[in-house]
Formats: C-alpha cells, structure tokens, sequence
C-alpha cells in the first residue's frame, strides 16, 4: 500500500509540473515560510520549475527574525546566579553579540532545552530555588502553546517562572515587507502552520491593498507545486486573491479557540524583526494580568544595562526581505558556514542560507 502511495504521489507531481509549463511566464514568487524554503531545497522543488518561474526566500524563520537585541539581552540573564535559560533547541547556535547558548553552556550557564512552554514550566515547579526564563520565540503557531505556560504557572501560583516574549505575528510583517517596494514579487505562498491558526481570511489585505496573488500551503513538494501552480493561474487570469490549497489543515476562519486563549493573555505590541526594524503591531506583550511573568519587566535593571549590539557583517537581514540570494552574500560559504555561523540564517533548520548550504551549493 505504501508502495502505490508513493507511486500515485509521483504522477501527482509530474502532472502538476506539466500544468506549471504551460502556465510558464516570469514569476517572482516568495516562499514566506521558512519551513517551505526548506522543503523547496531539500526535494530540489526549484529544479522542477519552469525557467522564468523563481522562488526567493522571506521572512519566515521564527529563529532568524528575532533580532540581535533581543538575544543579547536574553543571552545577557545567563550570568545571573541560581538562573535557568529554558529554550527550543533551535536556539542552541543561534550567535548573539559576544556569545550564544551553546557556549553558555559549555562555560558552565544553566541552559535547558524544552520541546514546549509547558516544559519550562514543569521545570520551575520542580527547582523552586532557581528562576526559570523561558525564551518564547515564533509566530502564531507556537503562540498558543506560550499562552498556555503562563496561564499554568498563573494556576500554580509560580514566583520563579518568566517568559522573555518575542514573539511575533505575520500578517503585519508581510504588509510592512509589501509596503516598502524594495522587493517586487508576483505572489506569496503563505505559511500553513501559521494558517491554522489565523485563518486565510487574515491575508485578505494582500491581493486587495496590493495586487499580489497569495496561496497558503503545506510543507509536502505536492503540497508547494500545488501553491504556485495556483498563484501562476492568478497571474494568468488577472484576478489576485488567497487560494487555500491546504485544505486538510486551513479553513477561512481563525481558530476561535486559539485566537480566544491569545486575546486572553496577549495584545498587540511594536516589535523589533532582524532586517526589517520596528514593525507596528506585529508582536505581543503580556497582558496586566500576567505581567509578574514578564521577563522583561523582572530583570528590567539588568536588561537595561545591555548595549545595542554593533554593526554586523552578517547580512542575514537582507537575505530574509528577498532582496539578497544567500549565495550572493560575500559571507556565504568562507567565512559564514554551519561549523562558523555568522548569522541565524545559516545555523537555524528554517534558515535560508543553512536550506542553500545543505541542498543548493
């Protein structure tokens, strides 16, 4: 069974990709997602492609967006005795300023990873002598889970529990992204994941406000074909608009349940995004009733004691507007690499230069 599966996936994919050449005209399509921008790589999606059709990366890595300030002062809680850094592994290599927490590590920092928010918190309940700072990086997706640490540590009365918040929202990313004109796109395959949570309703703005063809996705290489063969028949019809071609995980509407918990303990905050600056209204903060676990407000003192980090080499920035391919960074490949990243781009799983440096060079 297994077998014919695979088979019929196959077929599948060749007919879509005959379907692609006939649709064939110059294309300019971005892959917001840094999960697609892997897949796209490691199944050698671009290959497939017709020639005039190209797929630029965006600002899609939950790990690469989240500035350098915001790390450095992160980073920056390690030093303070009877303290836990609590993170996704993604996290581990992920560069600061002068340090990450790989090293921290290794130089003797209490750094623990957890494969969720909830996670952290079991590990506060459990060591009530230390304070336990759990780095909440990501997008709608894994906003839910975030909510969910602080409503538990909230019930169980927890006084050595804190969250660093930097998470962020996409919807307002992409209109800042589209509202600068510094890269031209023809459309955007939008992020499944984040999808099912907002709804495709949430992209509503694109084609509206800016002409541009969307289509949400999943993260298969049927999946993301099918994605661009439905924005390539936009362009062809002269009719933009948000195509769901996931249908099996994305419905119109957000999910009232997830969005409930989110209103519950977020609301909307200015955040800072690697390479795109101060974006309005495209993070969170945590709400007055929850804000004993603000990291932030806590350990105010000793974050305000952080230095803005200097001017980088690393122009990760840029490879994640669109608006530089990773093989043309300088960096690339000499002396940026996955055993010496300068940047997130090349250490993260969803990192555009790390997807080109594994599958592409």
């Amino acid at each position: 069974m297994k077998f014919i599966d695979e088979f019929r996936r196959k077929d599948l994919v060749q007919a879509v990709v005959r379907r692609l050449r006939e649709l064939a005209a110059p294309a300019v399509i971005m892959e917001v997602c840094g999960t697609h921008t892997m897949s796209a790589a490691r199944f050698g999606l671009k290959s497939l492609l017709p020639e005039p059709v190209k797929l630029i990366s965006g600002p899609g890595c939950p790990v690469c967006v989240t500035d350098q300030y915001d790390l450095d002062k992160f980073l920056a809680l390690g030093d303070q005795p009877h303290t836990v850094l609590a993170s996704f592994g993604d996290m581990l290599r992920v560069p600061g300023t002068h340090t990450s927490l790989e090293k921290q590590r290794a130089q003797g920092a209490d750094v623990r990873f957890v494969y969720a928010p909830l996670d952290a918190v079991d590990l506060a309940r459990r060591e009530p002598d230390k304070q336990v700072v759990f780095f909440g990086v990501g997008f709608e997706t894994t906003m839910p889970t975030t909510a969910l640490a602080l409503k538990s540590a909230g019930a169980s009365g927890l006084d050595n529990f804190t969250l660093f918040c930097v998470h962020k929202t996409m919807p307002a990313a992409l209109r800042a992204l589209l509202d600068s004109g510094e890269i031209k796109v023809s459309g955007l395959l939008l992020p499944g994941h984040v999808t099912t949570i907002i709804g495709s309703e949430a992209y509503e703005f694109i084609p509206r406000d800016f002409g541009v063809p969307g289509a949400v996705t999943g993260f298969e290489p049927l999946d993301i074909l099918l994605g661009v063969e439905a924005i390539l028949r936009q362009l062809v019809e002269g009719r933009p608009r948000v195509d769901n071609v996931y249908p099996r995980a994305v419905q119109v509407q957000a999910n009232p349940q997830a969005m409930a918990l989110l209103e519950e303990v977020f609301e909307p905050d200015d955040a800072l995004w690697r390479g795109l600056g101060v974006i309005p209204g495209s993070g969170v903060r945590i709400r007055d009733r929850y804000r004993h676990f603000d990291a932030r407000t806590r350990f105010a003192p000793i974050l305000a004691q952080v230095p803005p980090p200097p001017p980088s080499a690393c122009r990760c920035g840029e490879v994640l507007r669109g608006v530089l391919p990773p093989k043309q960074c300088p960096l690339f490949d000499k002396a940026c690499n996955p055993s010496h990243p300068l940047g997130p781009c090349m250490v993260s799983g969803e990192g555009a230069c790390a997807a080109v440096y594994r599958y592409e060079r």
